[in-house]
């Protein structure tokens, strides 16, 4: 067990671990606002009476690109069952032709720079003089800051030393969860977490683990995904990790692999092609799951289907791989999760985070810029004007 909540089987490779779990207690000494937004001690630049304020609303519409939304969609979807408002995410370009009918609707438009061209070309759309509106961004004059300021609308200030992919668990993650009824410290465990021996030494085994494969030229992370409530973790995941190590010519690919409908389609590539991969393993162990119609599989070569329910045919089929995966020496780590909550998300987030930072800081990157990405916004913005 990683955790209570969290079942985790580590690659099966060799590893020197002594380097990494040097570099984990140095990180977690750091004075670093990211790790520090883990802990139930970070203060959130927003307070209680903001989210008074905005609470009764039942739709709300979160306006960002990238780590501005991704975390927030991420808590929304996996832990959907515990919400009762409803929340759309605008994370792209697109037509808006149906969506600017919605009468009352509170938006929350996040970006650290106030100048994120597509959020602002998102918002000069979506943004209606009825509307109640919170921007989160970095306390100047940007763009974004004093549309807020024209409009009147509440501004929470964006920590300046946490970027967007690593904000899920400070104001930029944490207010739209308390806006949807969640807790916002729960998420929060990482005191705990780094005292749990089996935590802290599995998550520097991993670590060692996929700095072996990176050296052996295995650079693609597919994540072999269960289930579709995680599909923004995964979201959220690919972000991380290809925008915090993809740097110097080095870095990871993370793609995901939705289950098992790609059991049809890329499996094959899996098992018998190019062995340059390593996989994670993800399935969430739900008690409420449908039942199959039994009517339809008596007498017949398909009656092991008789009563069986859908988390029982999926979890099969994560074991079949993964034990087809042993047999053919393929690398892999297997996550199973047993509850939805904020507790067992928060520690997601926690060991994905310092996993990330830890392989920049093994390969000496920086883990924390982005800086090619800029390259493409100024060449943009000289084709426009």
């Amino acid at each position: 067990m990683l955790t209570g909540n969290i079942n985790f089987k580590n690659f099966k490779t060799k590893k020197n671990t002594k380097k990494v779990k040097k570099i984990l207690k140095e990180l977690l000494q750091e004075d670093n606002e990211i790790i520090r937004s883990l802990r139930k001690s970070y203060r959130n630049s927003y307070h209680r009476k903001l989210v008074n304020k905005y609470s009764k609303a039942l739709n709300y519409r979160i306006i960002g690109m990238g780590g501005s939304t991704l975390g927030a969609q991420t808590i929304y979807d996996f832990l959907r069952n515990k919400i009762k408002k409803k929340f759309s995410f605008i994370d792209n370009l697109q037509s808006f032709s149906k969506i600017n009918n919605v009468k009352k609707i509170t938006n929350l438009v996040i970006s650290k720079s106030g100048n994120t061209i597509e959020t602002i070309i998102n918002t000069n759309l979506l943004l209606k003089k009825k509307h109640r509106n919170i921007f989160i961004t970095e306390n100047k004059k940007s763009y974004l800051y004093l549309l807020a300021e024209k409009l009147k609308a509440d501004i929470v200030e964006h920590n300046n030393f946490i970027g967007g992919r690593y904000s899920v668990l400070s104001e930029v993650g944490m207010l739209p969860a308390e806006l949807m009824g969640l807790k916002s410290n729960k998420f929060k465990n990482l005191n705990l977490l780094v005292k749990n021996k089996i935590f802290f030494n599995s998550l520097v085994s991993n670590v060692s683990s996929i700095l072996d494969f990176i050296k052996n030229k295995k650079y693609n992370s597919i994540i072999i995904n269960y289930d579709e409530k995680s599909q923004s973790l995964f979201n959220w995941y690919q972000q991380l990790i290809a925008e915090s190590l993809g740097k110097n010519k080095k870095g990871i690919l993370p793609i995901i692999s939705n289950m098992p409908k790609d059991n049809h389609s890329v499996m094959q590539l899996y098992l018998d092609g190019f062995k340059n991969n390593f996989y994670t393993f993800f399935f969430v162990n739900e008690n409420n799951s449908t039942r199959i119609n039994t009517n339809f599989f008596k007498n017949n070569s398909f009656s092991y289907l008789k009563n069986k329910n859908l988390n029982q045919i999926k979890l099969s089929q994560k074991l079949a791989t993964e034990n087809v995966f042993q047999k053919k020496n393929i690398p892999f780590r297997s996550f199973t999760i047993f509850k939805r909550d904020e507790k067992t998300l928060g520690e997601l987030f926690s060991f994905f985070i310092l996993e990330t930072i830890l392989i920049g800081k093994m390969l000496n990157l920086n883990p924390y810029d982005q800086p090619a990405v800029e390259l493409i916004k100024n060449e943009t913005k000289k084709i426009l004007i």
